[in-house]
């Protein structure tokens, strides 16, 4: 409402000006003022109370995601080892010295490949984990930093539930054995709702999971992280395709980091 005000304020100081023709030089000096004036009100908009936070790093074909409010903190996933100098960076120049929870959706290298590093160089007060096991070199060295520092890690098998800071988090674990895929199909599905928002990661579900998830859930959401990395349908662009006739806003984190602010109400997505 103030911008408003203040845009119609000006609105009206230029008709009463153009009215005299003595402002004919002046009056396209006042105008380009006025558009520098609304630009600068238009792109420093203060979210100040989106107190809600996820950042997406660039993983390339991974996932790495930090949820944060209010200085508690949330990551999902790790993405790959090559990733942990990044993540690493991005935690001290925000001052993150802990992690509340890390949640790892399964144990490809593509999601807990930095997972060893973030163990051993911050603290993490409790950590989720899919039930299905993986003989790699990232997961025993995950494995290893666990026993390192005297972390019990909680298998989710069914729905494991929290509230932070508000953030209502309901992790969501197979409950049964996948013929195939078995690794993508126990991922863990995470869903967050801060006040009206509703936020879904889906890890690397595919169909069999997804089903199974669906007919527990009804819930629709604002936000949704598309499972096994786009391809929900055989190929990336047939995914982007569907979502756009259903006028759904994608965003792809090979392009670049992505933002989601919040305050509970609106969200605001940068990139």
């Amino acid at each position: 409402m103030v911008n408003i005000n203040y845009m119609l304020m000006e609105v009206q100081l230029i008709n009463k000006l153009a009215m005299n023709n003595t402002t004919k030089i002046i009056l396209p000096v006042i105008v380009i003022f006025v558009l520098i004036i609304l630009l600068l009100i238009f792109t420093n908009r203060n979210y100040k109370d989106y107190d809600f936070k996820i950042y997406f790093f660039n993983a390339g074909k991974a996932d790495a995601i930090v949820l944060s409010k209010n200085d508690h903190y949330i990551m999902i996933d790790t993405g790959e080892e090559s990733l942990s100098n990044e993540i690493l960076e991005y935690f001290k120049k925000n001052n993150i010295t802990k992690l509340d929870y890390l949640i790892i959706t399964h144990f490809d290298k593509d999601h807990v490949g930095s997972a060893s590093s973030i163990i051993d160089n911050i603290d993490v007060e409790n950590v989720l984990q899919s039930n299905y096991p993986k003989d790699s070199e990232y997961y025993n060295n995950y494995v290893e930093s666990l026993r390192n520092k005297n972390i019990t890690a909680i298998t989710v098998s069914d729905n494991y539930e929290f509230v932070i800071s508000g953030l209502k988090i309901t992790v969501n674990g197979p409950t049964g054995v996948y013929e195939n895929n078995e690794s993508n199909n126990s991922s863990l599905i995470v869903t967050v709702i801060n006040d009206s928002k509703k936020f879904l990661f889906m890890g690397d579900s595919q169909n069999a999971r997804i089903k199974d998830f669906l007919e527990i859930s009804d819930t629709d959401y604002d936000f949704i992280k598309i499972p096994y990395h786009g391809h929900y349908l055989k190929r990336l662009d047939e995914t982007i395709e569907m979502l756009n006739n259903y006028n759904v806003n994608c965003y792809l984190t090979r392009k670049g980091p992505v933002t989601i602010l919040s305050n509970g109400e609106d969200i605001v997505i940068k990139q």
